[in-house]
């Protein structure tokens, strides 16, 4: 098995006292898209935060390519090669394609903007993309599709040599083909080598996409298994109880009441 490109052991995340995450681990892997799931309030938004360095963790190891690391702000993320596509894109709707997959790291030549190099450029990555949906780099994204959007906000992402990618909802309020048009990216990223981390809540983008599952459950990571050895309601109980069949967490750590109690706590 190729060992994980980024791997988390042990994290412990809270906010006053709040503990969001509890002991979590995570292994993103290369070449492969691992689903990363959860119900509301699960803790899938700290735990991105947490790997993309807006929210230092509280304790344990971060490790990237083998090696232990500190990411302290989005920056040392983006150093190692992380970045995310967050759900909003964060697009520019006045500027062009190429103006905003290069916005805030734009090429220059002397004092001027080269333009002729950041074109060549974004057209390269668009065509290692196997992009077609997109006719010209010039057109401004307040006339783009919502799938169209999501290919531009993702080739942003791998412009920069990128090793993970993580993508939080990325077929959100999409139609049917803009929704395979996304997926068929995202396969795309994974075969051409990068570790890519897919949140979503649409059980039928993970079971047509990913390679491994991995399930938060209340802070606390309730598995990581292989796309192949699980089935929908598999997963549906675990994102729900955290817990299937012998698969998942012990009774203790779901709350579940064994033997009269509850997380050690005496059941009324």
């Amino acid at each position: 098995m190729t060992d994980p490109i980024l791997s988390l052991r042990q994290v412990n995340k809270s906010f006053g006292p709040a503990h969001v995450l509890k002991g979590v681990d995570f292994n993103a892997y290369p070449g492969e898209v691992m689903a990363l799931v959860g119900d509301n309030g699960a803790g899938k938004s700290t735990l991105t935060k947490c790997i993309g360095g807006i929210h230092p963790i509280d304790s344990g190891e971060f490790r990237f390519d083998g090696r232990p690391v500190r990411v302290h702000e989005p920056r040392d993320a983006a150093g190692l090669g992380i970045e995310i596509v967050y759900q909003d894109l964060a697009l520019c709707d006045n500027l062009d394609i190429v103006q905003n997959m290069f916005l805030g790291r734009e090429e220059r030549s002397g004092l001027l903007l080269d333009r002729a190099a950041m074109e060549e450029k974004a057209l390269k990555t668009l065509a290692d993309l196997s992009v077609r949906t997109v006719s010209s780099i010039s057109q401004r994204v307040s006339s783009l599709s919502g799938g169209q959007r999501q290919t531009v906000a993702i080739a942003r992402a791998v412009l920069w040599n990128s090793k993970v990618v993580i993508l939080d909802e990325p077929t959100a309020a999409l139609g049917v083909a803009q929704t395979k048009q996304v997926l068929d990216l995202v396969r795309r990223l994974a075969d051409a080598g990068l570790a890519v981390v897919l949140i979503s809540h649409n059980m039928n983008d993970v079971l047509s996409v990913a390679d491994r599952v991995s399930v938060l459950y209340l802070g606390r990571m309730a598995a990581e298994v292989k796309r192949a050895d699980l089935g929908h309601t598999q997963i549906v109980e675990l994102i729900t109880t955290g817990r299937s069949g012998a698969l998942g967490l012990a009774p203790a750590e779901t709350g579940e009441i064994v033997n009269g109690t509850a997380d050690g706590v005496p059941a009324s």
